[in-house]
């Protein structure tokens, strides 16, 4: 359409120029059709050629004007009529339908006022085509956002619904494994504790009149609290990251991530590798895997580096991505992506081991996460 309007305007003035050449009105028609061309490519920069349900007052302002250029050429050379066909599409995309109908149909007026002043003779076509192919233009164009609506509308619906399956899923999963875990502990470690509590109980009643029977109850209840203690060992593995399972270092299981085929993930040590807490490599992991799936579902990044930073004192791991990026705000506040679960479960991890998360993003430079856990002094 925007090719369709710089054709016409260019024929026009190249019409006007053969049939009228040297005439005092010529550098007022320059000087306008410029002007229209100009006013026409600012369209962008306020937002005057795309569609909005509530246009500002800088896009009316810039319509107004391109109308207003536009009228005047007509009023000096009436073969500028036919640049209107785009602006039927410019009003329609730019204001409230009826109001766009209004403009579309003053248009029209213009038009075949024009064409009439240019015929030698009249012609009913002259007074018939060009309220028709306006009426045409503007069915197809209504129709058509219409149908872009519900579209919208659907695309909106499958998102909304899709995320509530997901959630649900998430609480049926969370409920499942709560529902597991209560089970094992009863069986397990509560079934221990009870029958150590029942031998103690016992042995602290034969102590004094039965020594050697207490101290059988203390010893039988020393290796049941030996298996409980295997069994927590047994339930805290379980829920530990399969890939730090089998003696895997965090740097081995950070170094064989990826975020999928069409992005490529790179991996960087630096310092003196630390011997770490399980919690802190199971946190670490936790955060690449998340980030990691963040930029491959938002970003539109092509490359993501991973760093891990031993600095003595504490350990950082930082995930930067050269993807669209957003606008951040103060570290410490949610970001944009925040609506999800991805980062506030990153940030619960980090709070809980005592570090800090921050995030830092510019639109069209890419994301930088960055989480900082500190370390125990060692001996």
């Amino acid at each position: 359409m925007h090719t369709a309007f710089f054709l016409l305007l260019g024929a026009s003035v190249a019409r006007f120029l053969l049939r009228h050449p040297g005439e005092p009105r010529t550098p007022w028609v320059i000087a306008l059709s410029v002007t229209l061309a100009l006013l026409y490519v600012l369209g962008p920069a306020v937002g005057g050629t795309g569609p909005s349900p509530a246009p500002t007052h800088r896009r009316r302002l810039w319509l107004g004007l391109v109308v207003a250029t536009w009228v005047v050429l007509v009023v000096l050379a009436p073969s500028f009529a036919w640049c209107a066909v785009p602006l039927f599409f410019t009003a329609l995309r730019t204001l409230p339908p009826r109001a766009a109908v209004a403009l579309v149909a003053v248009l029209t007026v213009f038009v075949v006022a024009a064409q009439l002043k240019l015929s030698t003779a009249f012609d009913p076509n002259l007074l018939l085509a060009p309220p028709a192919i306006a009426a045409l233009a503007t069915a197809v164009f209504i129709h058509m956002e219409r149908q872009a609506q519900a579209q919208r509308a659907l695309i909106d619906d499958l998102i909304r619904t899709r995320r509530e399956l997901a959630a649900t899923e998430r609480r049926e999963g969370t409920l499942a494994e709560r529902q597991r875990l209560s089970m094992e502990i009863h069986d397990t470690l509560a079934q221990h504790l009870s029958s150590q509590q029942m031998l103690l109980q016992a042995a602290d009643r034969t102590w004094d009149t039965d020594p050697a029977t207490a101290r059988a109850h203390v010893r039988t209840a020393n290796g049941i609290a030996a298996r409980g203690l295997a069994e927590a060992r047994r339930l805290v593995h379980d829920l530990a990251p399969p890939e730090l399972e089998n003696g895997a270092g965090l740097a081995d299981a950070l170094r064989a991530l990826d975020a999928g085929p069409d992005i490529e993930v790179r991996f960087h040590l630096e310092g003196v590798p630390a011997v770490l807490p399980d919690r802190a490599e199971s946190a670490l992991l936790r955060i690449a895997q998340g980030a990691l799936a963040n930029i491959r579902e938002h970003s539109g990044a092509r490359t993501a580096a991973l760093t891990l930073s031993f600095l003595g004192d504490q350990v950082v791991l930082d995930i930067a991505d050269d993807g669209t990026g957003f606008t951040a705000t103060d570290p410490a506040t949610p970001a944009p992506a925040d609506r999800g679960h991805g980062l506030p479960a990153m940030r619960a991890r980090v709070r809980q081991l005592g570090g800090t998360l921050t995030i830092e993003s510019t639109p069209g430079e890419g994301t930088v996460l960055s989480a900082s856990i500190p370390l125990e002094p060692t001996g």
